[in-house]
């Protein structure tokens, strides 16, 4: 069985979460697997350019694959998180949800002019979250080289605004 078969046999469909009508991929099945969770760490340092600096994992499941990935390409981990969640200097920023509004922040020191950052969170959807972190991170000078997913919804076309920054999007399993 190869890799991106073993996440679909491990992802659970969570129907109406968070809100009614929405069919939530779940990924904490794969996280009760350590071998699995391995594969998807190998896969991703598999990807990553050599030129890259740092790997900014959004909260929380970013951190998942991101921190491993990092550590083992012996690359910086950047937390992204949502505000006030950090204990240094932050710089923030605001975005639009489909359902209100949302801020996420990273320290200020995180990333500097010349750096080469991968955003990694679990799952793409719309890519909201995902071009708030590119714009945060790219208003502190570093260059955004590319995002990786577990899974895209491919359906909701978020790769599409992510292409403003990179065309390197990767995700290993798409819906």
């Amino acid at each position: 069985m190869d890799l991106i078969e073993k996440i679909n046999n491990s992802i659970r469909d969570v129907e109406d979460f968070p809100k009614k009508g929405i069919v939530f991929k779940d990924i904490t099945p794969i996280l009760k697997d350590p071998k699995l969770s391995a594969e998807i760490v190998s896969q991703f340092c598999e990807t990553i350019p050599e030129n890259t600096t740092h790997i900014a994992g959004i909260e929380s499941r970013g951190f998942l694959f991101g921190f491993p990935a990092a550590m083992k390409k012996d690359i910086s981990f950047v937390l992204i998180r949502k505000k006030g969640k950090l204990p240094y200097k932050t710089v923030s920023i605001n975005y639009a949800l489909e359902y209100g509004t949302a801020e996420i922040e990273m320290h200020v020191d995180a990333v500097k002019p010349g750096d080469k950052v991968i955003i990694h969170d679990d799952l793409l959807a719309t890519g909201g979250t995902a071009v708030a972190a590119a714009r945060l991170i790219k208003a502190q000078g570093a260059e955004i080289i590319g995002f990786s997913f577990v899974v895209e919804l491919a359906f909701l076309n978020g790769r599409k605004l992510l292409e403003e920054f990179t065309s390197d999007i990767k995700s290993i399993v798409k819906y």
